[in-house]
């Protein structure tokens, strides 16, 4: 088997070409960034995942129509090229943030999308336009939404937690009860390989998420046990931490408004479609395995640099 990796110099690229890689499927990386990369497409691969995307602006200096230009425009591209080929099955990554970026209830595929931001809206306009489409028949288009992907190396909301608790920091957030989906990059390229493998697997929308969610508070007892650090949990009322967060916005501080909301919200992602498709029970690594994986890769770097 061969598939067609975009944007595999990421960290899901590299993660999910390696693990295919030792399945023994061989992988192609095709870079959209080459203006000619419509005539490097192999025309007979298997399978052609399309992994290439602007991500979420965290310093919130682009422009919007950047997310347009790469999420949709460019996939839209992308897929026409798929269909003159003879690749049987086109995976477009989009998001979860194309359905809702805030919720109390739990996000499945059924759920009428309804995003905010720039970049929910560029993945949501493009799954839009390769749903619309006339697949033929020998075809098969599946749009995966992850939630929060993490692994060993990857930087993101998880390595700014620890980077806050390794300092030996009470954990102020105590009071707050939430719960969250996360993704380790291992359930994922598990998921991804085994659809690659099913012939029988229908098109559609699939989320990607781990089986439990985790509260922060569950977050943060994990962390805590990689650093060798017995949690301290500061009991603070609500509205003094309200308070904090507020102050916080002004003055630089740990926490602020953005990052309260982030560390107490619920985002549940149901990961049932896909497991029931492809008949699994229980993926691989459980959330509470993956995220020790992850923080233990930010301190063996952090012991490497010490």
């Amino acid at each position: 088997m061969k598939a067609i990796i975009t944007g595999a110099s990421g960290f899901v690229g590299q993660n999910l070409s390696r693990y295919l890689k030792q399945k023994n499927i061989f992988v192609e990386e095709l870079s959209l960034r080459n203006k000619e990369w419509s005539t490097q497409l192999n025309q007979k691969a298997n399978a052609l995942i399309h992994l290439a995307g602007k991500a979420h602006d965290v310093e919130k200096t682009a422009e919007e129509k950047e997310y347009f230009e790469i999420n949709r425009d460019l996939t839209i591209e992308l897929f026409h090229e798929f269909l003159k080929s003879e690749i049987q099955d086109f995976f477009f990554f989009s998001s979860v943030k194309a359905v809702v970026d805030h919720t109390e209830s739990i996000v499945h595929e059924e759920m009428i999308p309804n995003p905010q931001t720039p970049y929910g809206k560029s993945k949501l306009e493009a799954e839009l336009y390769l749903l619309a489409q006339n697949l033929p028949l020998n075809k098969r288009l599946f749009i995966i939404r992850p939630c929060m992907i993490h692994g060993p190396g990857n930087k993101g909301n998880l390595n700014i937690l620890f980077s806050v608790l390794e300092k030996g920091m009470p954990w102020p957030l105590t009071k707050f009860v939430n719960h969250r989906s996360f993704l380790s990059i291992d359930n994922l390229s598990f998921m991804m390989y085994e659809m690659l493998n099913n012939k029988n697997l229908k098109s559609g929308i699939y989320n990607f998420a781990d089986d439990e969610s985790l509260s922060t508070n569950e977050l943060v007892v994990i962390i805590n046990k990689v650093l060798g650090k017995k949690t301290k949990f500061l009991h603070l009322p609500k509205f003094i931490v309200y308070a904090i967060a507020k102050l916080g916005d002004v003055v630089n501080l740990p926490l602020n408004s953005e990052r309260m909301k982030k560390l107490t919200e619920n985002y549940v992602v149901s990961n049932q479609k896909i497991k029931n498709a492809l008949g699994i029970n229980r993926l691989p690594v459980s959330p509470h395995q993956g995220i020790t994986d992850t923080i233990k890769s930010f301190k063996k770097i952090k012991d490497t640099l010490t």
